[in-house]
């Protein structure tokens, strides 16, 4: 985390959080989602105009990446100074990208070291790793298929609807 955000944490230590303004789509991408959008439904009812404003910002990017984080019951947060700013998950908290080498980074530019390889019942590859549970990226399939074909990950079968219990995340937060 930021040290000026650890800094207004400290001066403004009780700034209510924040729920569905900001959702993380499947390829890794940030959306702002304003009242019209939240009006139109839920993040992962996967409607372009329930998704809001993609956030294109690269500084913007790199400061949520930075500030990401779960809290104690598996909701995915970005501390935007000091509020908490919980994450509308379309799929999971991390979106993995995989290198040529087969090593793997999340799409918050975080490296990792694979654990385990899973296959949904519709086709999506995860990976649990060193630093969490995540989808693998699309345009990276290919990449998981030639690691299993050396032998390197062995696709484990899961449903998809198991997951979120499994891997200890919340796709929509709510206020307690």
């Amino acid at each position: 985390m930021d040290d000026i955000v650890k800094q207004a944490l400290v001066k403004w230590p009780h700034v209510p959080a924040c729920y569905g303004w900001l959702g993380l789509d499947a390829r890794g991408n940030w959306y702002m989602r304003d009242e019209q959008a939240q009006a139109l439904g839920p993040f992962i009812s996967g409607t372009p105009q329930s998704k809001g404003a993609q956030v294109k910002h690269e500084k913007l990017v790199d400061f949520i990446h930075r500030n990401y984080e779960p809290d104690t019951q598996g909701q995915w947060f970005f501390q935007n100074g000091p509020q908490r700013v919980y994450v509308e998950l379309e799929a999971t908290p991390l979106i993995w990208r995989v290198q040529d080498n087969f090593s793997v980074q999340s799409h918050t530019g975080q490296a990792a070291r694979v654990l385990d390889c899973l296959l949904d019942e519709q086709g999506r590859v995860y990976l649990a790793t060193t630093i969490g549970f995540g989808l693998v990226h699309t345009m990276d399939v290919n990449q998981v298929g030639n690691a299993v074909e050396q032998g390197l990950w062995v696709p484990q079968d899961v449903l998809s609807a198991d997951l979120p219990t499994k891997f200890a995340y919340v796709t929509q937060p709510q206020a307690a």
